[in-house]
């Protein structure tokens, strides 16, 4: 059945393949001005995502080189003001200043519909500078839970929620940045002498299982103890610095990025500077009163870190989308 055509009084950006500048920078705006997407435009934005990200690899490597810089960044949920106030402190994103945003970009946050649409944009604006990684709450059963199907009915309709959701089982679960660093949304994995190949070799166009390499990478989490343990999630599990170190080591790797849990400062360095968590929604579900993280990376692969307030939002409380025993 054809999509409606777009209502007379819409006063929005007009999406077109490939988006210009102005474009998105007009969308974003759009979206501050707590706007919607026309309901086409916000069809054929996730349509295209897709048909993009289908043809990548699981393993997405990144190259940095000359005057380029890339920022990591990690969780967002949802959390669209802080979003545009991080890319106002640290510059739009550009072919000169990369992003990664490395998991969980709804759920929680009331505006994550913005924060996707607004990610994808720019996705289709710089798609060889402008990266997205899957994390756990990118995926069917977090969003029934935590708010994600809930907005996108209210703002777009039914008939938007599967295209989301199919979007999600295309991203690419991790990067390798210069060859030195993997980031990844959870962690390390339940078995040792994993290698890139493998990873490269995943089939991850599916919801996540709930255990092997796919699951680790969206689920696990460091503990302080050598070693490995059980998850405090169910899923995934707990692995130590020696599961850094060696993981590193095996892969030619300088160093882990990962995301999946909110930190006081906005990052936490484990495992003698091997391991890095980066979360980047401050003050997250408007309550935690912890900071924003993110890193940057210039050519020599020196990492440089970053913490953030958060900023006033409008008067939508986070997961007042969510399912009520999320609350």
């Amino acid at each position: 059945m054809p999509l409606k055509v777009i209502p007379a009084g819409y006063d929005g950006p007009k999406y077109t393949n490939p988006p210009t500048v102005s474009y998105v920078e007009s969308l974003l705006e759009h979206f501050r001005l707590q706007k919607y997407m026309e309901k086409r435009h916000c069809f054929e934005l996730v349509i295209d995502s897709i048909r993009y990200f289908k043809k990548l690899p699981p393993l997405i490597d990144i190259a940095v080189k000359g005057d380029e810089a890339i920022t990591v960044c990690g969780d967002t949920h949802g959390q669209y003001y802080d979003v545009l106030n991080l890319l106002k402190i640290n510059g739009s994103p550009s072919e000169k200043n990369m992003y990664l945003f490395n998991g969980d970009f709804v759920d929680r946050g009331s505006f994550s519909c913005e924060v996707m649409l607004a990610f994808l944009a720019y996705k289709m604006l710089y798609p060889n500078h402008f990266f997205l990684a899957r994390g756990n709450h990118e995926s069917l059963n977090m969003n029934k839970m935590y708010g994600f199907e809930g907005e996108v009915r209210a703002k777009y309709g039914d008939k938007a929620y599967p295209l989301f959701q199919e979007l999600f089982c295309s991203l690419p679960l991790a990067h390798v940045i210069n060859g030195k660093v993997f980031v990844v949304h959870g962690g390390l994995f339940s078995e040792d002498g994993v290698k890139l190949d493998q990873i490269r070799k995943i089939h991850r166009f599916k919801e996540p299982p709930n255990e092997g390499l796919m699951s680790d990478m969206l689920w696990s989490d460091p503990q302080p103890q050598l070693g490995r343990g059980p998850s405090k999630r169910g899923v995934g599990m707990s692995f130590g610095p020696d599961v850094t170190k060696k993981f590193c080591q095996d892969n030619g790797l300088n160093m882990v990025i990962r995301s999946h849990e909110a930190k006081a400062e906005g990052y936490e360095i484990e495992a003698d500077g091997m391991l890095v968590t980066v979360f980047s929604a401050p003050n997250y579900c408007d309550h935690a009163g912890n900071m924003g993280g993110y890193i940057r990376f210039n050519e020599d692969m020196k990492p440089e870190y970053f913490k953030f307030d958060c900023v006033p939002h409008p008067e939508v409380p986070a997961l007042r989308y969510a399912s009520p025993f999320a609350m």
